[in-house]
This record gives structure tokens, C-alpha cells and sequence, in this order.
């Protein structure tokens, strides 16, 4: 690998080590119209929930929408929307379905190929990478217009892998109000620019607590950084979700669907917009 490596496949010529697959279609995924790769540079942000609203916003539009549980080690996406049926495979073992929510989101996660959901998976990096390769490419994903990657946190194996091998057309930033967490997410953001791939927006999760008494908002993690974070990165759409106990208890209890997604219309509103100036 060269020293001028950008770790981006498609724009260089190389015969190097590290390429990737050139083909980032093939019949399984030919009909899935955009990806959004859903990040951040930091655990515990509520990122694969904030994966599950954006997703249940799109089919709420209508759009018919999917989520790649890329998160192998620590997959959520399932018992988020209460799937418990294991995806099956065609006679031959080459082709796997994806399962549905009740709204007829397209799911594939790691939990759904295994036997018992609360088992350890204890692999490396490379394993770990493969999988997610075979979730985009084995999977027989059909018409989807719009699919969400729920990537794990941090810039390693797993983000190169769905940025090398994966048409991402934009990436979507969580972050939490805290100082130490904004440092953390820039690299993120920082990895998607250096791969030139654009952020669409970036969503501050846990942002605030309204009471329910007397209505105000009290900034539990601190005032929201989220504006100057966008702003030293360019970055237009923001979105502050609030700290909210009814909606964790909502995801804990399978019933994603019924959250409350008002709070990302704009956010998505311009997240489509970018997409479809970019077709």
C-alpha cells in the first residue's frame, strides 16, 4: 500500500494489497437506490437507535427502506423492532433473505444467523469485515430506496470495509453534547472526508431533557455543541434529539416503529434533497 493511499479504491489504479472488489453491485443489491452509512467516533451515543429512526422516517414517507446491521460484536438492530425469526437461505446456501418489521423494513443482522442472540462473537478484525462484505452481497436485498448502515463506533475495520466495499452515497454523524465526544466524532468525520465521502448531517442525541412538569429543557450532558461542531466541519443539516426514557423504553420493548420521529422531517427533508441532487 502506498504512503498517498486514501484507502479509496474506486479513484485509484493500484494493484495493491489492500484493494478491494471493484464490482460494489452485483444481483443481490443492484436495486437498492442509496445508502446512508449511520457512524461516530464514539460508543454509547445511541447510535443504532438513531439508525432505527431514520429508517422508520423513510417508510413513514413511504419509501421502502432497509437496515445493514454492520455493528457484528454488539448487533441491536433485531431486538429493536422484536424480530425473532432467523433469516433463512436458498437450497443451494449462497443467497440470504433479509427478514421484515411489521412495516416492512428490510433488516440482516448478525443475530439473526445465530442460534442463541446472547452469544459472544469472538472474532478478528478481517472475520468481522468479511461478514459485513457478505451482508451486502449475499444478502438478496430487492428494490430498497433507501438503506441504512448501522456501522459500530470508532474508524477501524468495520467503516474502512463498508467505504471500500459499499456504493455509500453519505454518511449520517451522532454525537452527545459532551466535549470529549465531539473531539472523538470529528475523527469520524474527518475518515468519511478523507475517503470523499460526503456527511449529510450530524444528529446530537441525548441532547436535552424536557421536563414533564413545567416543560423546560435542562442540559443534562451540558450545552449542545452541535452547531459549532457542524459549522468547523462544514456541514449544513443538524438535528438535537431529546434524552427521552419513553423512547428507550420503546426500543427495549421491540416497538422501534412506534417511536416518535417528528424531531428528524427537516433533518431527512435535506437529506433527501442532497441525495437526489446528487443523482
Amino acid at each position: 500500500m502506498s504512503e498517498e493511499c486514501t484507502h479509496n479504491c474506486g479513484s485509484c489504479s493500484s494493484d495493491c494489497g489492500e484493494r478491494q472488489e471493484e464490482s460494489k453491485h452485483n444481483f443481490n443489491n443492484a436495486g437498492v437506490k442509496k445508502v446512508i452509512a449511520v457512524m461516530s467516533g464514539k460508543g454509547g451515543v445511541g447510535k443504532s437507535m438513531v439508525t432505527s429512526m431514520l429508517a422508520v422516517n423513510a417508510a413513514k414517507r413511504g419509501m421502502s427502506a432497509a437496515i445493514l446491521d454492520a455493528d457484528i460484536t454488539g448487533p441491536s438492530i433485531p431486538k429493536s423492532f422484536n424480530i425473532t425469526e432467523k433469516a433463512k437461505c436458498d437450497a443451494q446456501g449462497t443467497v440470504i433473505y433479509p427478514e421484515q418489521t411489521k412495516s416492512g423494513i428490510k433488516v440482516m443482522s448478525l443475530n439473526l444467523l445465530m442460534d442463541n442472540e446472547t452469544d459472544p462473537v469472538i472474532w478478528r478484525g478481517p472475520i468481522i469485515a468479511s461478514a459485513v462484505n457478505e451482508f451486502w452481497q449475499k444478502v438478496e436485498w430487492g428494490n430498497v430506496d433507501c438503506m441504512f448502515i448501522d456501522c459500530p463506533p470508532g474508524t477501524g475495520d468495520v467503516p474502512l470495509t463498508v467505504f471500500q466495499s459499499i456504493p455509500v452515497d453519505g454518511i449520517v454523524v451522532v454525537t452527545s453534547p459532551q466535549e470529549l465526544v465531539s473531539m472523538i466524532v470529528t475523527k469520524a468525520i474527518r475518515m468519511a472526508q478523507a475517503m470523499d465521502i460526503p456527511v449529510l448531517g450530524i444528529i446530537e442525541n441525548m441532547s436535552f431533557f424536557r421536563c414533564p412538569d413545567c416543560g423546560r429543557e435542562h442540559y443534562i450532558f451540558g450545552e449542545s455543541k452541535i452547531q459549532k461542531l457542524a459549522d468547523e466541519n462544514d456541514i449544513n443539516a443538524v438535528a438535537k434529539l431529546p434524552l427521552d426514557p419513553a423512547a428507550a423504553v420503546k426500543v427495549d420493548g421491540g416497538n422501534a416503529e412506534e417511536l416518535d420521529t417528528s424531531a428528524l422531517d427537516s433533518f431527512m427533508d435535506h437529506v433527501i434533497s442532497v441525495l437526489k441532487s446528487s443523482c
